[in-house]
């Protein structure tokens, strides 16, 4: 009872969905960090993601669910804005970095050391510090963001790319199997979520609505799934590769290509192969925790233009 009541809170004080806020605000840093909690919470919600948590049930996790996941959102809540602050100063890596520690201590005093959204904290906290760092010529587009973030930060990015990989589960992965783990998506500037995850939502969203009005609600979980199963088909996930080896993170690809190629996500049955590849994964233990950073990265992205001065959100937030 303790434990609902504290989730309970811990939504009802989850940012204000962008819809719902003064349609004169723009661009801030606070807006910023409410996009990347919803944008991880859009993730969350969507299902069936082979082998990932979900409302609906753990994946292939025995020591997460959706309620770990509320924790960590909660506990992150002003991460996301202070780094779109620090951004917006354009401070030298270092201080992003700090800032990314501590709020991977705050996730880890949540969830009992569980790890819920390391992978965000890096990469949506990189990402929004460089969203920070365009509130000054008052152009946030997904190519303005990219800029920034190498333009300021790619140096000591491409250094830290080529230090050796952490002793985390992941890290051990990338050197064992020579995979591109974040740090080195990281250092390019996140090809996989500008060069794929983007444009593949962009094509879901005109696919469902070639008009340019926003899609409905009940359309969301097409344009996320084909962005998901787009991401998986072509991601090093460091994730699957520390669950299942080289072996597993080709199953997955080769699993996530063949989903594509059936019609992906716009078919009648797109939801019902979805599910069979959720089980699949679950039984071989598999979890694309990257493909899922990426996924939530790529809502964020959308999210964002939510509060573009004179522009809308290709799509109706699902959050709070």
């Amino acid at each position: 009872m303790l434990l609902d009541a504290i989730e309970t809170r811990a939504l009802a004080q989850l940012p204000t969905a962008p819809d719902s806020m003064d349609p004169s605000r723009s661009w801030s840093c606070t807006a910023i960090g409410r996009a990347a909690v919803l944008a991880l919470y859009d993730e969350l919600i969507l299902a069936p993601k082979p082998g990932l948590v979900s409302l609906i049930d753990s994946g292939s996790h025995d020591d997460m669910d959706a309620s770990t996941f509320y924790r960590s959102l909660f506990a992150l809540r002003h991460y996301f804005s202070d780094m779109a602050a620090l951004g917006q100063q354009r401070v030298p890596f270092s201080q992003l970095q700090t800032r990314g520690i501590a709020a991977e201590a705050r996730m880890q005093a949540a969830t009992g050391g569980i790890n819920t959204h390391r992978g965000a904290i890096f990469m949506l906290g990189l990402l929004c510090a460089a969203a920070g760092a365009c509130l000054p010529f008052r152009t946030l587009t997904p190519a303005t963001i990219r800029d920034q973030l190498q333009t300021l930060w790619g140096a000591a990015l491409q250094a830290r790319s080529l230090q050796a990989s952490s002793a985390l589960p992941g890290g051990r992965a990338v050197r064992r199997y020579g995979l591109q783990g974040a740090n080195q998506e990281a250092a390019q500037g996140f090809p996989t979520l500008f060069e794929t995850a983007w444009p593949a939502w962009q094509v879901a969203v005109n696919i469902l609505s070639p008009h340019s009005t926003p899609v409905a609600e009940r359309q969301l979980q097409t344009v996320g799934l084909h962005t998901f199963f787009s991401v998986m088909a072509v991601l090093d996930d460091s994730n699957l590769a520390h669950r299942g080896g080289l072996e597993g993170l080709h199953y997955a690809r080769r699993c996530a290509a063949q989903y594509l190629q059936a019609g992906s996500a716009f078919t009648p049955d797109a939801m019902q192969r979805a599910q069979d590849l959720h089980q699949a994964f679950m039984k071989r233990r598999l979890s694309p925790g990257g493909a899922a950073d990426t996924l939530s990265a790529c809502c964020w992205l959308d999210r964002l233009q939510a509060y573009a001065p004179g522009g809308a959100s290709q799509r109706r937030p699902t959050g709070a």
